[in-house]
């Protein structure tokens, strides 16, 4: 999907496709010469408070409920593998390699801002284990979006002490020996940076941009299933009219309509029934601009979110060198994300609850007009019958999922961490959720090309006769009951993102 390149960690905002470049594996981070000075900068800043003999939070204090406990000076390296020890208590299956390359990104960007005090040797050894492929075993759960995403990043610092696991190419490796392998000996942490990597909203952002990029593809493939559904279903194009989005200033739906209209152009099943007796299709045909539009701009907002909060330093305290100051604040708090994951998840729900209607739209021979069940002699098969109770069931579980993770809380830190966001869980649930509408929308591509078999001779529009041509070079035509389960499985790895398909719209979505 991209060509091996690199990309700057300075001052400048990271982009989504930098983003995106970085969490496939196909782009190497390279600090630049000005982050090195922010870094060094802001650990001279460091080393001058604690020669002070200031007490200053996070430097040389406890944490938490115990942030009133002084910590002595030789004992200040202690506190830090003690944090980092002590807080890797992480549990549930591993983080993919695509999100701990986003992790990894997140921090070693926020530390490149110069306000956590860190040394430049610990943001170099993170940005050569990124480079070289060694990724730090991160479990999935245990995390409550603040302060900051405490359990997995203290598994990631372990990774670095030489404690826990790398993953590297495909194989799960001792840290030690990992670390070995590239000469390089587990880091001993100095003041503040076990806090420094704890601290800080990576993995909830991480998660909830793979999540965004992946549903950014399963919106594409949605729309192309809906236009597919509407010539199997023979309904009417006029609904994508433009007169009647540029009455509604919602910019989504306006562009949706367009792809639509692009979708369908020239379709002769469309023009074999302009003058027939239907007056109006039914809502999942007849409202999808206004439905996917409005997921759309939902979708585009919360990329807008997750954009700021990447460009965000997100570890308590902050020192800022240039007046010598460490001030405590909670930008750690993971809100924003937990917010932006929830309107993902709705959006996330919604595309797939509308390809089940379309589904069980296309299955009955009264709305559609095709042989019930999209099969020839019903009763003896099947057909989409099942297929559409397994679309059914996942568009319900995601409505079940869809619940808004931000707005539960629960204290921790004996009350000191009172209200939490969240945002970890929030968006870890996106991942099961984006497989669920996948294979929803895997079926109703199944269910259209079928459709669009029983036209014949009539042709859908160029585009999507490309797109029917696609599915029957892998899965043939339905034409009795068979094993049916492979079908769906191979046409929804048609439609992952790691599959480059469907081809690029020829309308701009994003």
């Amino acid at each position: 999907m991209f060509a091996m390149t690199t990309i700057q960690i300075s001052a400048e905002r990271m982009e989504l496709d930098s983003l995106a470049q970085v969490r496939s594996g196909a782009a190497k981070v390279e600090l630049t010469d000005d982050s090195r000075q922010r870094i060094n900068r802001c650990h001279e800043a460091l080393v001058a408070i604690l020669e002070s003999g200031e007490t200053v939070y996070g430097i040389n204090t406890g944490f938490g409920r115990l942030a009133t406990e002084r910590i002595s000076p030789e004992d200040l390296e202690q506190l830090q593998t003690n944090l980092v020890l002590s807080h890797a208590v992480g549990t549930g299956p591993p983080l993919s390699d695509r999100v701990v390359r986003l992790v990894m990104l997140l921090k070693i960007h926020s530390l490149a801002q110069g306000h956590s005090g860190v040394r430049l040797e610990l943001v170099e050894m993170m940005t050569r284990l990124l480079n070289e492929g060694l990724l730090p075993v991160i479990p999935s759960k245990g995390s409550v979006g603040a302060s900051g995403d405490l359990a997995p990043l203290a598994h990631l610092a372990a990774a670095l002490i030489g404690v826990g696991q790398f993953h590297v190419q495909g194989e799960t490796v001792p840290a030690q020996q990992a670390l070995q392998t590239l000469g390089l000996s587990p880091m001993q942490l100095g003041p503040k940076e076990g806090l420094a990597l704890l601290n800080g909203t990576q993995v909830s952002t991480a998660l909830a941009i793979d999540g965004l990029w992946r549903i950014r593809h399963v919106f594409q493939s949605a729309l192309i299933a809906g236009a597919m559904s509407v010539d199997a279903a023979m309904g009417s194009d006029t609904p994508f009219d433009a007169r009647i989005h540029f009455s509604r200033a919602h910019s989504g739906q306006q562009q949706c309509a367009a792809i639509y209209r692009t979708l369908l152009s020239d379709s002769q099943i469309r023009q074999s029934h302009v003058d027939c007796h239907r007056v109006q299709d039914p809502y999942s045909l007849r409202c999808q601009p206004q439905v996917m539009g409005a997921c759309h701009d939902q979708i585009q907002f919360v990329g807008e979110v997750l954009l700021d909060e990447a460009n965000s330093v997100t570890d308590n305290p902050l020192i800022f060198p240039d007046t010598g100051e460490v001030l405590s604040g909670g930008n750690f708090h993971a809100e924003p994300v937990a917010l932006a994951a929830d309107n993902l998840a709705l959006a996330v729900a919604e595309i797939g609850a509308l390809s089940e209607r379309r589904i069980a739209l296309l299955i009955d021979a009264h709305l559609s007009e095709l042989p019930p069940f999209l099969v020839e002699q019903g009763g003896l098969n099947s057909g989409f019958m099942i297929a559409h109770v397994t679309a059914a069931a996942l568009a319900s579980e995601n409505k079940s999922l869809a619940h808004p993770a931000s707005v539960d809380s629960l204290p921790t830190s004996a009350n000191q961490e009172d209200h939490v966001s969240m945002a970890t869980f929030a968006a870890r649930r996106l991942d099961g959720m984006i497989d669920n509408t996948e294979t929803i929308l895997a079926i109703e591509l199944l269910a259209a090309a079928q459709g669009i078999d029983f036209r014949r001779p009539l042709k859908t529009s160029q585009f999507l006769e490309s797109i029917h041509a696609e599915i029957r070079k892998r899965v043939d035509h339905y034409g009795k009951d068979r094993f049916f389960a492979p079908d769906i499985e191979t046409i929804k790895q048609l439609i992952t993102e790691e599959a480059d398909f469907p081809p690029s719209i020829p309308v701009t979505i994003w």
